[in-house]
C-alpha cells in the first residue's frame, strides 16, 4: 500500500511509462470504445460498463456507460487493485462485506457500488494499464462463460490500445520522412541555383 492509501504495483514506473506513450489520457470518447462496454454490460447483465485508465494520481474512463463522472481520485478506484493481477478478472461480489471497499465514498455514497467485476487492460510487455469493469448496485456475481467474456472484451481493447500507439508512431514516421523530402529538395534547389550562378559568373568572363 502506498502512501496516498491505494496499492501500487511493483512495475508501476514501467506502467505508467507505457501508458503516456500511448498518449491516450483524457483524449475524445471514440464509439469504438463505447461499443465496447455497452457489450460488456449486455453479457454481464450490468448497469455500469467502463474501460479506466490509471495515471499517478486518478483513475480516468476511456468509455462509460452509466457513470455522471469522467473520472475518479485513484485511491477510490476499485481497478487500482485490479491492476495489481494482470492475469485475473478481480470479482466483489459485495463491496459492502470487502474490508478493501466498505468505506469508499463510491460504495458509502453515489453511485453507491456494491458488485464489481475488473478484467484488466494487459499491454504486450505484461503490464495492466486499467481495466474494462462492469459494475452493479446489488450483490450479485458472474458465470465462467460472462467472465471468460470480459477477459476477451478486455483483450481486444488492449490491443487496440496499442494500435493506436503504433499508428501514431506510423504517422510520425511519414512526418519526418516528409521534413526529410522537403530538406532534399530545398537542398537541390539551392544547389541548382548555386549552379545557375557559377554558369552566369563563368559567362561573364
Amino acid at each position: 500500500m502506498s502512501a496516498s492509501n491505494y496499492p501500487v504495483p511493483d512495475e508501476e514506473l514501467e506502467r505508467l511509462r507505457e501508458l503516456e506513450l500511448l498518449d491516450v489520457m483524457d483524449t475524445l470518447p471514440e464509439r469504438s470504445y463505447d461499443g465496447f462496454v455497452r457489450l460488456a454490460a449486455a453479457i454481464c447483465d450490468t448497469p455500469i460498463a467502463l474501460i479506466t485508465l490509471l495515471d499517478g494520481d486518478r483513475q480516468w474512463f476511456k468509455a462509460n456507460l452509466g457513470l455522471d463522472m469522467t473520472e475518479t481520485p485513484r485511491e477510490q478506484a476499485f481497478c487500482a487493485h485490479t491492476i495489481l493481477d494482470p492475469g485475473r478478472v478481480m470479482v466483489v461480489n459485495d463491496a459492502t462485506q470487502d474490508e478493501r471497499f466498505v468505506n469508499n465514498p463510491l460504495v458509502t455514497g453515489d453511485p453507491h457500488i456494491k458488485f464489481y467485476a475488473g478484467a484488466p487492460l494487459v499491454t504486450a510487455s505484461g503490464l495492466a494499464l486499467g481495466s474494462l469493469c462492469v459494475i452493479d448496485r446489488t450483490a450479485r456475481d458472474l458465470t465462467h462463460r460472462q467472465q471468460e467474456a470480459l477477459e476477451t472484451i478486455a483483450t481486444e481493447v488492449a490491443t487496440m490500445l496499442q494500435l493506436r500507439q503504433t499508428v501514431t508512431e506510423l504517422e510520425q514516421t511519414v512526418l519526418d520522412q516528409d521534413a526529410e523530402v522537403n530538406r532534399l529538395v530545398e537542398y537541390q534547389h539551392e544547389l541548382e541555383h548555386a549552379g545557375s550562378v557559377l554558369q552566369q559568373v563563368a559567362k561573364s568572363r
